[in-house]
C-alpha cells in the first residue's frame, strides 16, 4: 500500500485491505487502456439476486463527523434467486465508490489508475426474484475491513448466497473508502485524517482504534435492529432472524466477533485475520477487546493468514483460552492479509494486464495460488455457518484436515 495507507491500516489493529494470491505475473502484455477486471462465479446452486437499502439510525448523531445529527449507513443484501434473466448483474461499485477506492488505493505497488474499478459486474442480478420456495434463509452479515468498502468481500458475499444464506453487507460510513448514497451523493473515508491527527501519541491512536470498534458495532447492532422493517417488498419472509451469523476480514472480523459478544441474537461469527485487541501490531500484547478478555460461549471461526495462531497472535490465544463455546481455528498455507478480500481476483488479472512484476502480486496476496485460496476460504466459511446456521455437516470438513484443501493448518 501507499505509505499513508499502509500506515493507516497497521495502526488500525491491522486493519489492513485486501491482497490477492501469488501467481506468475509480470510476463503478460501491457494493456493499452484501462483493466477491467472479473470475479470468481459463484459455486453454489442458487442464482443471486440483490438490492441497496439506505439506513438511518436517528437514535444517535454520526461519530465521525459533528454537524450530522443521525448515522447513515448503505447496505446491499445478496439472496438465492428464482430467476436472474432479464435482471442486470449490479456493479462491484458505483462510479463515486470507485473512484473514491482509486483515490485511497489499497493496493502495494499497483498503479490505481490504470484501473477501471466501476467496470467490473457482480454475480449478483439486481432486482431479481427471490426463490421463495427455498426460504426462509438464515441472515449472514458482513463487515469489511478498515478503510475498505463492503464490496471488496464480493466473491465471498455472492458465493455465500448462492449456497442458500441471505448476506447482508455493510458500509461503515466515513471509514469505508467511499460510499455512495441515492442522488450519486458520496462521503469519503475521514480515517487516514484521523489518524494523522492520532499520530505520533500511542494514548490517542489507542482511542482511535477503541473509537472506529466501538462505531463499527454500533453500526452492526442497528443493522440487525433497522432490517427487519426496511425489507423492499418480495424480500418480506425471506430472512430468518432467529439464524443470524457474521464475519468479516480484517477490522471486520474483529467487528464481527464483538459484536457477537455484545449481541446475543447473533448465533456464530467467522473472523477473517482480524486482531481482536487495540494494538498496531497483531503480535503485540495487551490492550484486549472484551470479547477477547471474556471470550465467547457460541461458535466461532478464526482464519488466518500464513503464520497467524494462537502461538502468534495474542489476542486469539485469549480469546480462546477464555471461551466456552465451539470452535475452530486455522490459517492457510502462503496466505497474506488481503487474500481474504477480492484482491485474490483482481491482483493477479491487473499484474497479467499491465505486466507488473511477481514481486508485487506477492507483496499482495502472498505466494498461495488464487483458485486454492478461493476454494478453500468458500469452503471453510460455508461450512461454518452451514454448520450452525443451518444444522448441515458439511462433510466433516470442520472436524480435521481435509485432502480437499492441503494448503489449511487447523490450530
Amino acid at each position: 500500500m501507499p505509505t499513508r495507507r499502509a500506515a493507516m491500516l497497521s495502526t488500525v489493529a491491522a486493519l489492513a485491505l485486501s491482497a490477492v494470491p501469488a501467481r506468475a505475473a509480470g510476463a503478460g502484455p501491457r494493456t493499452a487502456g484501462p483493466v477491467r477486471l472479473t470475479l470468481p462465479v459463484p459455486s453454489g446452486p442458487y442464482p443471486v439476486g440483490t438490492v441497496a437499502l439506505r439506513l438511518v439510525d436517528t437514535s444517535r448523531a454520526d461519530p465521525w463527523v459533528a454537524s450530522r445529527p443521525y448515522r447513515e449507513l448503505m447496505v446491499a443484501i445478496r439472496y438465492p434467486a428464482r430467476t436472474v434473466g432479464g435482471y442486470p448483474a449490479a456493479p462491484q461499485m458505483l462510479p463515486g465508490e470507485a473512484a473514491g477506492f482509486a483515490a485511497l488505493n489499497s493496493f502495494t505497488d499497483v498503479p490505481s489508475d490504470r484501473v477501471d474499478w466501476s467496470a467490473t459486474r457482480t454475480h449478483a442480478h439486481e432486482g431479481a426474484p427471490a426463490d421463495r420456495d427455498g426460504g426462509p434463509f438464515p441472515v449472514v452479515c458482513y463487515s469489511p475491513g478498515a478503510g475498505d468498502p463492503r464490496s471488496l468481500g464480493t466473491t465471498l458475499c455472492d458465493d455465500l448466497a448462492s449456497r442458500g444464506h441471505v448476506v447482508v453487507t455493510v458500509d461503515h460510513t466515513y471509514d469505508a473508502s467511499a460510499v455512495q448514497f441515492p442522488g450519486g451523493r458520496v462521503e469519503h473515508s475521514v480515517l487516514p485524517a484521523e489518524f494523522a491527527k492520532a499520530s505520533p501519541d500511542r494514548q490517542r491512536i489507542t482511542a482511535l482504534l477503541r473509537k472506529t470498534m466501538a462505531v463499527r458495532v454500533a453500526d452492526t447492532r442497528f443493522l440487525l435492529d433497522a432490517l427487519p422493517g426496511a425489507l423492499p417488498q418480495g424480500l418480506g419472509g425471506m430472512l430468518d432472524f432467529g439464524r443470524i451469523g457474521v464475519f468479516g476480514h480484517s477490522a471486520g472480523g474483529f467487528t464481527a466477533l464483538q459484536a457477537m459478544h455484545d449481541d446475543p441474537r447473533i448465533a456464530a461469527a467467522a473472523n477473517l485475520d482480524g486482531v481482536l485487541a487495540y494494538v498496531q501490531d497483531d503480535s503485540t500484547p495487551g490492550n484486549l477487546s472484551t470479547v477477547a478478555a471474556d471470550g465467547l460461549d457460541r461458535p466461532f471461526l478464526l482464519i488466518g493468514k500464513d503464520g497467524n495462531d494462537l502461538g502468534t497472535v495474542p489476542s486469539w490465544e485469549a480469546l480462546w483460552r477464555n471461551s466456552r463455546g465451539p470452535r475452530r481455528g486455522l490459517s492457510l498455507r502462503g496466505a497474506e492479509h488481503a487474500t481474504y478480500t477480492d484482491a485474490e481476483a483482481m491482483v493477479p488479472q491487473i499484474a497479467r494486464r499491465l505486466g507488473l512484476p511477481r514481486k508485487t502480486v506477492v507483496e499482495n496476496i502472498g505466494t498461495i495460488a488464487p483458485r486454492h485460496a478461493i476454494t478453500a476460504q468458500r469452503a471453510y466459511v460455508a461450512a461454518f455457518f452451514d454448520r450452525w446456521l443451518c444444522g448441515r455437516d458439511g462433510g466433516g470438513l470442520l472436524d480435521g484436515p481435509s485432502g480437499c484443501h492441503p494448503e489449511a493448518r487447523y490450530f
